[in-house]
């Protein structure tokens, strides 16, 4: 009897999961059916108890910015309406980009993205108290435009040079005259820097807004790259300035423009011009800039206190690192005018210190064999500081509070998996959101006590499709190589997956420096697309090999100036141990990735062809000699320094020893990794006379996107894995 109940109870399960609904590619890239929600648009104001939203009239259909309660998500007031919005009969968007003191709304109309980081557009100011709305200028489109913090001008950016607006008298006063398409950067950054260093507006106003404080980039003696565009009857040129390891990277100046004298003066940044200036940020003092200065190596980063009466600085704070430093914002200077707060490695993990202005140590303020992975900011009415980290383990993220005397620390997260937060202006409310790799986000509002007040959205909506697509989370698994490293993984399995059968594996990869892919959180279309693949008999894995981040200095940076060798070596083992699984098919294991996991594909591939039957990179680095300068040289060192470093490990050296099937891809308008390397890889392949498929996508950059794109591309790979693997 109980022999026949468990042979009917397995009989169910398997009638059960055979009739979940199947996952289409047209589902997760066209229909768009298991997006999930979030709450998007919220700005807390200053008085950290409200917050702005756009909203519509369910009646009218009217859109508006309301004001709203925290307490109880209630619309306090409608503070301007879209028909408030209108220039010249044109209705311009929404916004919520108030100023700092709230007087003032900068829109952006008919923007155009230019890099990942920049775009350029028509703004525009409204004034709340005024109604009026005011062209920030009418002589072409500008980046980046900025409100002063007290709301009487905009400064912004067009054709490299700097302009500021002032809304009181409506004129336009250019404030730097040399700058050239190029040649001379003025307010904005180069391509290398906006892609490294993870900025783009490069100037900033003091905090009493009577001076700006910018950057100047001289890029005049930087190579020129090329990309073909194709999109005329005689294809066009496209040309901008991108320095490669080893080659002349632009000369950085920084400057100070007093708006009142209408003068210029150049800060002091040490007589080496080969370096980089990664940030500025004005202390609570706006007689004092603060100045990252970094060597070209990037393992000693110098803090510089500037006079902007006369331009002189100093350093006050120096730090070196055997390998190199990570670059962030977390820099925070005290409002007593005496005190910062930064993150560092000092210790060999992420963690926050609080220093004197003098440069001198007060305290390590979290200490522990865990990252902070992100500083949010600190409530100097209670001296509580709030931050993101991985101290329950790698793979989660939890929210802790803790005093500025490192004290009374408290975890404010309670669900395991992945958590953040982002908190009202006084950090009397916080909304959090959480997911797992079994939960899609849900997203609460809390008083800063950590009790919830209410749900903002739970996406049951997403979970119900979800479930009914059967779709999984991952399932985490470890194992240690032979040499001696524990490595985390990740694998997701089919739905009726039967462990007395063996199944095929495509794993992926991506593997660079300081990343993560196994965590347990809540992913996207990839995620989805690996489901798919599981519902076709596949197996999906991953492993974070040497290199990736969150596990310590000491495993991040082991892979310093030979980039390539451990993480292949890491892969090639956690394909081993897959193979070694009594439901993997051995011989039947595959590799892909994007960008630097291209790269990691295309070694597994050729060094490590021997394990993996099947490989597709995308937009793959082949050869770290065609990457820019900032991101190879921080791993790397330059060429000249370490030619070793840079071809032992190249995929484009190894193309002889490509086995099996090998699928290359890649967008021809790619800024970032450009066509060239799979251009040249391609060659090197074809030259030792292997076997392989190829894609390219017209006009496409680095994410290869855009109407179709991503339902071709997947389905490419989608059919190349099922007739290959």
């Amino acid at each position: 009897m109980k022999r026949s109940l468990i042979i009917l109870m397995l009989m169910g399960s398997t009638s059960f999961a055979q009739t979940k609904k199947e996952i289409t590619l047209e589902d997760i890239f066209q229909k768009g059916i298991f997006n999930t929600k979030t709450v998007s648009g919220l700005r807390s104001l200053k008085d950290g108890k409200t917050y702005v939203s756009i909203e519509t009239n369910s009646e009218t259909g009217l859109k508006y910015v309301a004001k709203n309660n925290y307490s109880d998500g209630k619309v306090s007031e409608a503070i301007f309406t879209e028909k408030d919005l209108l220039f010249k009969g044109r209705k311009l968007p929404m916004s919520t980009h108030f100023n700092e003191d709230e007087s003032k709304v900068l829109i952006a109309d008919e923007e155009e993205s230019i890099y990942r980081r920049s775009s350029k557009a028509n703004y525009y100011v409204f004034d709340l108290r005024s109604k009026k709305v005011t062209e920030v200028s009418s002589n072409g489109k500008q980046l980046f435009a900025t409100l002063s913090p007290d709301g009487s001008k905009v400064a912004f950016v067009r054709e490299n040079n700097i302009f500021i607006k002032d809304l009181h008298t409506e004129e336009e006063v250019q404030v730097t005259h040399d700058g050239k398409k190029n040649e001379i950067i003025n307010g904005g950054t180069d391509w290398v820097y906006e892609e490294e260093f993870a900025f783009a507006r490069a100037f900033f106003w003091s905090p009493d807004s009577k001076t700006i404080a910018y950057y100047k980039f001289d890029e005049s003696e930087v190579p020129v790259y090329s990309m073909t565009v194709f999109d005329k009857l005689y294809p066009t040129e496209y040309q901008y300035k991108y320095p490669k390891p080893g080659e002349k990277n632009s000369v950085v100046s920084i400057h100070l423009y007093d708006i009142n004298q209408q003068s210029t003066l150049t800060v002091d940044v040490g007589k080496e011009k080969d370096q980089y200036i990664p940030r500025i940020k004005w202390t609570q003092d706006p007689e004092t800039l603060c100045v990252f200065r970094m060597n070209r190596h990037q393992n000693k980063l110098e803090y510089l206190f500037a006079d902007t009466k006369t331009g002189a600085s100093k350093v006050i704070l120096t730090e070196d690192n055997k390998y190199y430093i990570n670059i962030n914002d977390d820099l925070t200077f005290l409002k007593d005018g005496e005190h910062f707060i930064l993150t560092s490695e000092l210790d060999g993990y992420n963690h926050l210190y609080l220093y004197n202005n003098k440069g001198n140590m007060v305290r390590q303020i979290t200490k522990g064999d865990w990252e902070i992975t992100k500083f949010y900011g600190i409530n100097e009415s209670t001296n509580t500081l709030y931050y993101q980290s991985t101290e329950s383990s790698p793979l989660q993220r939890d929210v802790y509070a803790v005093k500025l005397n490192g004290k009374n620390k408290t975890r404010l997260s309670k669900e395991a998996g992945t958590n953040s937060a982002t908190f009202s202006a006084d950090y009397s409310y916080y909304i959090l959101n959480h997911s797992s790799t079994n939960t899609p986000a849900n997203i609460t509002l809390h008083s800063k006590n950590g009790k919830l007040v209410r749900m903002l959205e739970d996406n049951s909506q997403a979970k119900q499709v979800a479930d009914s697509y059967g779709v999984k989370g991952s399932e985490f698994f470890q194992f240690t190589t032979s040499a001696g490293v524990e490595l985390n993984g990740y694998m997701i399995k089919p739905l009726d997956f039967d462990p007395q059968k063996q199944y095929p594996v495509l794993m992926y990869v991506y593997g660079g420096p300081g990343s993560q892919n196994v965590a347990d959180s809540w992913n996207g279309s990839r995620s989805l697309w690996f489901n798919f693949l599981a519902q076709k008999g596949y197996i999906v894995a991953c492993v974070d090999n040497r290199g990736t981040g969150f596990r310590g200095q000491e495993f991040q940076k082991s892979t310093y100036l030979n980039l390539g060798k451990l993480e292949t070596e890491d892969q090639i083992e956690g394909a081993k141990w897959l193979a070694q699984q009594p439901y993997i098919d051995g011989n039947r294991i595959g590799i892909w990735g994007w960008s630097y996991g291209g790269y990691m594909s295309s070694l597994c591939i050729t060094k490590g062809a021997d394990i993996f039957k099947l490989a597709i990179a995308v937009a793959p680095v082949t050869t770290w000699r065609y990457y820019d300068s900032i991101y190879t040289e921080r791993y790397l060192r330059t060429p000249q320094e370490n030619s070793e470093g840079y071809d032992d490990n190249s995929p484009i050296n190894f193309a002889d020893q490509l086995k099996g099937k090998f699928l290359l891809i890649h967008g021809t308008g790619d800024d970032n990794v450009h066509f060239q390397n799979s251009v040249l890889f391609s060659e090197a392949i074809i030259q030792a006379n292997k076997s392989f498929d190829q894609a390219y996508y017209p006009n496409k950059n680095h994410g290869i996107y855009g109407g179709n794109t991503s339902l071709h591309l997947y389905g490419k790979m989608t059919d190349f894995v099922l007739n290959n693997l």
